[in-house]
């Protein structure tokens, strides 16, 4: 085997909002060890979509999450000396992660704003089907789609 097992860690859910997906999108957007500043950044956030949107911001946080969330996405295969984009179906932990990945991606891409008014605009945007993270798995599900050919070399 040439992958090392993945260590299931068990990440303590978030003191304020008591969520464990609030805590690993913390652990996520966190730079250098700088959990204070990157919970201060939530925090702010959904200061933001409660004050704004007057709805409740672990809500629109869970739905942004699942918006984002790819359901196919390819992977690269040598086969014969060509290589292949095979769609494959994305697990459940990987689905989070990579929503939360995109989310954060496009929040640090955009420029002017603090980086929680960023991250608001963001997240509200994902809630409603919108923003650089949704286009992005668009985007990916699209490839998948156009490489569906492919698929039968899924079982390699």
């Amino acid at each position: 085997m040439r992958k090392k097992k993945k260590v299931d860690r068990k990440i303590v859910s978030d003191p304020v909002y008591g969520d464990v997906l609030i805590a690993k999108f913390t652990n996520h957007l966190m730079v250098s060890g700088k959990k204070s500043i990157a919970r201060k950044i939530i925090y702010d956030c959904f200061d933001l979509i409660k004050e704004r949107t007057k709805k409740d911001p672990v809500e629109i946080f869970q739905d942004a999450i699942n918006n984002a969330a790819p359901r196919v996405e390819v992977v690269s295969r040598r086969i014969g000396g060509a290589r292949y984009q095979i769609p494959k179906e994305v697990s459940g932990e990987r689905k989070t992660t990579l929503a939360m990945r995109w989310l954060i991606g496009s929040a640090r891409k955009s420029h002017g704003k603090s980086m929680s008014e960023k991250l608001f605009t963001e997240l509200t945007a994902a809630a409603k089907h919108e923003g650089e993270a949704i286009k992005k798995k668009r985007e990916i599900e699209k490839i998948a789609e156009a490489n569906r050919a492919f698929a039968h070399f899924a079982w390699r």
